[in-house]
């Protein structure tokens, strides 16, 4: 077994593995928590079954197979993360009383930090791409059932054959096939349903700095202006959804509780590949604290999509502080300048 029999020598094979089963038990999980519990648990089953690891497939390979058995698992007594666009209801009235559901467990971002780090690879050595991560697809992936999920992740992303499928899943190769096909048939009625449409592979830094400084100055006309026609918002753990600017800019004249320029402040930082807008909001004592993170999916020069996260504890995950520093100072949010046009915007002053 060579270096596998050393704990130094598993440890230096199996953590290059790491980001990878990462985003691939964030896909089948829709949770970055679960998800890295889950890869820990891939490693630590890695550990106690290395002895019967024969080396006729990669390493890779078989972290890949005992990762997605462990998440298939998880989810068989755990419901599916859904946003509020996968309740099944219609748009919501955006002046009408917020319904909160904190106890359901929703789909959540993935910061890119944690699968791509702090620096572009080179696209030789992208191993994770952003388009098997992205919002859409992975909150598409939640209509499936657990079989049916992992078939098309190891088919569709990981490019797996289907011998290779069913001898992981410990399927026929005939049922591994026609688990794929109701999955792509499944998911493609969900794509057509929500009219889906390609976003740009990289938002506009210029779009997304626009976008916060009209949050910072509270201009909700120039929020609506940088919104598509038909843009969608949407905000666990509130169950409600809304589309079309103009609702949008409704929902927030009537529910943010701003009021005017200085009362929130944003920084930027990045998930599942696209931009997030971290927004703190100042409290009585000015003291800006986390209220929610925007992950935006941009379409033809204006945003078509925001969910907003109100779970304030994923401001960790994202290595970003519950509470600002005041404005103009120097502080530790520089961190998050980590690729284009990535850190603090517009602090006013």
């Amino acid at each position: 077994m060579g270096d596998l029999e050393s704990n130094e020598g598993f440890a230096a094979l199996v953590e290059p593995h790491r980001r990878e089963l990462l985003a691939h038990c964030y896909r089948m999980l829709g949770s970055v928590q679960d998800a890295e519990d889950m890869v820990q648990e891939t490693f630590l089953r890695a550990w106690r079954a290395q002895d019967g690891f024969e080396g006729r497939a990669s390493l890779r390979t078989w972290l890949y197979r005992i990762a997605t058995n462990v998440c298939l698992t998880a989810l068989a007594s755990s419901p599916r993360r859904p946003l509020p666009t996968g309740l099944g209801q219609p748009p919501s009235d955006p002046t009408g009383q917020l319904e909160s559901r904190p106890e359901l467990p929703w789909l959540e971002p993935l910061p890119d930090e944690l699968v791509w780090g702090r620096h572009e690879p080179a696209p030789d050595e992208e191993v994770v791409s952003r388009e098997s991560v992205r919002l859409a697809f992975v909150a598409a992936l939640q209509h499936l059932t657990a079989q049916q999920r992992a078939v098309l992740i190891l088919r569709d992303v990981l490019a797996w054959s289907a011998v290779e499928v069913a001898a992981a899943l410990d399927l026929s190769v005939a049922a591994a096939n026609s688990s794929l096909q109701r999955a792509r048939a499944h998911l493609a009625s969900v794509r057509a349903g929500r009219a889906e449409r390609g976003s740009d592979p990289v938002a506009g830094g210029g779009l997304v700095a626009e976008f916060a400084r009209a949050f910072e100055s509270y201009d909700v006309a120039r929020i609506a202006e940088l919104l598509t026609a038909d843009a969608v918002w949407e905000m666990p753990p509130f169950t409600g959804w809304y589309s079309g600017s103009a609702e949008i800019a409704r929902l927030i004249e009537t529910q943010c509780p701003a009021s005017g320029p200085g009362d929130i402040r944003m920084v930027r930082t990045a998930a599942n590949g696209q931009p997030v807008l971290a927004l703190y909001m100042r409290g009585d004592d000015g003291v800006h604290r986390a209220f929610q993170l925007q992950q935006l999916t941009v379409r033809d020069g204006r945003v078509a999509h925001v969910a907003c996260y109100f779970d304030t504890a994923l401001f960790d995950a994202f290595g970003l502080p519950a509470v600002l520093p005041p404005a103009g100072s120097a502080d530790l949010l520089l961190r998050h300048e980590a690729g284009a046009e990535r850190g603090v915007l517009a602090q006013p002053g």
